[in-house]
């Protein structure tokens, strides 16, 4: 019958392949607390160590990486779109304050190729590795007819904790908080699909390179999502109070991430003088004919992640996240003051939050 099921565009022998290919980059992201090791049913994970928190909160995160797949398809490079998926999920966990513990990442594909399989989880226990976090399972599925044979996607979820009177959110942030922006490497994992769309209207290919970006295009758009998770833990620990929000500018920009772990009444005017976009978003910005403030919904356009901290931390925090390798600068304040709050970004995603909006022109 396993023949039949071949014959059917399952191959079963591949994906026991794929996982004997995968075995050792998940084994490197185990610990003590990870029991059973590769291929069980459900991942096994010991969290006797919570019995050390006053009051455990388990948080947890689910995303996938978007059509960024489609360019790691096009240019058979899959080893960095794991670090993409990581970034989206891990990276969403620091935000309330959580470390991460564990993680289970989905593949789905038309046909299994272990060795590209092989690729993409080695990609993804890599990050997590980086993150602190054990990579406890997953699955990869074959859906012969419903993908194409070299088309796949990717999802994952994670889960973390934080004690209960330390997370970070709106109700920590205080009028004159400094705003801290921390650097993206590229385009992370948001809108690929306006991506694809101008480097289709322009006629660009992606092997087809631009002096700008220094090379092939596929190879700008594949830089793997900066990964914040270690970083920003350690300011965590070692400037206590310091940090009172973050906000993972990932879909729909920046004012829109940043609004959502704002409180109702407070607002922040984002100076866009403060840094300049890198080529990758201008360039494509020029090849669809826009500004680049037309993107602000749509890309991230230099900015990561942000902090929000008291504003005598502002100046600690920073050299913090320098030592760490991430480059970081004040983009605002926020105010409670009253004013006129047209043109703001108000909430977002079903948050009922504060009030963000860019303002001026980015630097050159």
């Amino acid at each position: 019958m396993s023949d039949r099921y071949a014959e059917a565009g399952v191959d079963t022998r591949a994906g026991d392949l794929a996982v004997e290919l995968m075995k050792s980059a998940v084994s490197r992201t185990h610990g003590p607390e990870v029991l059973g090791g590769v291929g069980g049913f459900a991942g096994l994970f010991d969290v006797s160590a919570l019995k050390d928190f006053r009051a455990p909160l388990l948080a947890t995160s689910t995303d996938g990486v978007g059509t960024k797949v489609a360019i790691a398809q096009a240019l058979d490079k899959h080893d960095t779109i794991g670090q993409d998926l990581v970034g989206m999920v891990v990276d969403d966990i620091v935000v309330v304050g959580a470390r991460p513990l564990f993680m289970t990442d989905y593949i789905a594909c038309g046909r299994v190729v272990p060795q590209r399989i092989a690729d993409i989880v080695a990609g993804i226990a890599r990050a997590c590795a980086e993150t602190g976090t054990a990579l406890v399972g997953g699955e990869t599925a074959e859906h012969p007819g419903l993908l194409g044979p070299d088309d796949y996607d990717v999802a994952g979820a994670a889960v973390g904790v934080v004690e209960a009177d330390s997370v970070l959110g709106p109700q920590r942030v205080q009028d004159g908080d400094a705003v801290l922006a921390i650097a993206s490497s590229g385009l992370h994992s948001n809108g690929f699909s306006l991506v694809r769309h101008i480097l289709a209207g322009a006629g660009i290919g992606y092997q087809d390179s631009i002096a700008e970006l220094g090379g092939p295009v596929g190879e700008a758009l594949l830089e793997p999502t900066r990964l914040y998770t270690t970083p920003l833990l350690s300011v965590l620990g070692s400037i206590p109070n310091a940090v009172h929000a973050l906000s993972h500018v990932t879909g729909g920009g920046i004012a829109a991430n940043l609004a959502r772990v704002l409180p109702i009444g407070s607002w922040v005017e984002v100076d866009r003088s403060s840094w300049s976009p890198a080529p990758v978003f201008r360039v494509l910005a020029e090849l669809g004919s826009t500004a680049l403030e037309e993107t602000e919904g749509t890309w991230n356009l230099g900015i990561g992640m942000i902090a929000v901290v008291a504003s005598d931390a502002a100046a600690p925090v920073l050299a913090a996240l320098a030592a760490d390798g991430l480059a970081a600068w004040q983009v605002g304040t926020v105010s409670t003051a009253d004013r006129e709050l047209t043109g703001f970004e108000q909430g977002a995603k079903g948050v009922d939050g504060g009030a963000v909006r860019l303002v001026g022109a980015y630097a050159r």
